[in-house]
């Protein structure tokens, strides 16, 4: 998330002091990304020194305004007509854990696969409990339309979040499913029988003892199948 862009879009709405920029900032994004005054207050004196923002005097509190300049404004334009960089993406504890996770000793892969997705889940049903409450906000008017708008949209984007992330652990379980019935098949392989001794009796064929067994139970089958006939013979 950038701080230093999200701050030049607000000063773009007329000069601001660190805490109402932070409150601005929090209200505009649900507070999903809290930030500090501290935090508000560096990013301001960096603006500041790359001629992005310049004081613009103090209110009747004595709180410092900022104000965003022309170069600032250059800045922003930018900002909204370049596309995210995707080619670094940030770091994801959760696909570092799975991917440390595969083949560790003592570890349950699935189980903190399933963990996660009970977890996942219930962020995505609270993240949309607040989607119908920012709703209800909207409908109402009893708010800010605009930063309920804006906050409907971030929200929105946590839901598609956990979305991808809840199919993507469904994807992950069925890989580890699908890769396990090869490994325990050649697991299972049988050792092959050893070659029989010049002092010992070589141990019969699979497919002679087979043949045997078949034999033995068609004989039994036709003897039994043939006690009926025998009988009426001997009466007749």
């Amino acid at each position: 998330m950038s701080i230093r862009h999200g701050l030049l879009a607000l000063l773009e709405r007329g000069p601001r002091y660190g805490s109402q920029l932070r409150t601005e900032f929090e209200s505009r994004t649900g507070s999903t990304w809290p930030l500090n005054v501290g935090q508000v207050y560096t990013t301001l004196a960096r603006l500041e020194r790359d001629g992005l923002v310049a004081p613009d005097g103090e209110d009747a509190a004595g709180h410092t305004l900022y104000a965003i300049t022309d170069p600032g404004r250059a800045e922003l334009r930018q900002w909204y007509e370049r596309p995210v960089d995707r080619t670094n993406p940030p770091r994801d504890e959760l696909s570092i854990k799975l991917a440390m996770a595969v083949g560790a000793p003592g570890v349950d892969i699935r189980a903190v696969i399933q963990s996660q997705r009970h977890a996942t889940i219930k962020a995505m049903q609270d993240y949309t409990r607040l989607k119908a409450r920012a709703l209800a906000e909207i409908e109402s008017g009893r708010s800010g339309e605009r930063d309920d708008l804006a906050w409907l949209l971030v929200v929105e984007q946590l839901i598609f979040q956990t979305e991808a992330e809840a199919r993507w652990l469904d994807h992950c379980e069925s890989r580890l499913v699908r890769l396990a019935g090869p490994a325990a098949g050649r697991r299972a392989e049988p050792t092959p029988p050893r070659a029989a001794t010049t002092t010992g009796t070589a141990p019969a064929p699979a497919t002679a003892t087979a043949t045997a067994t078949a034999s033995a139970t068609a004989s039994a089958t036709a003897s039994a199948t043939d006690l009926p006939r025998r009988a009426r013979t001997r009466r007749g």
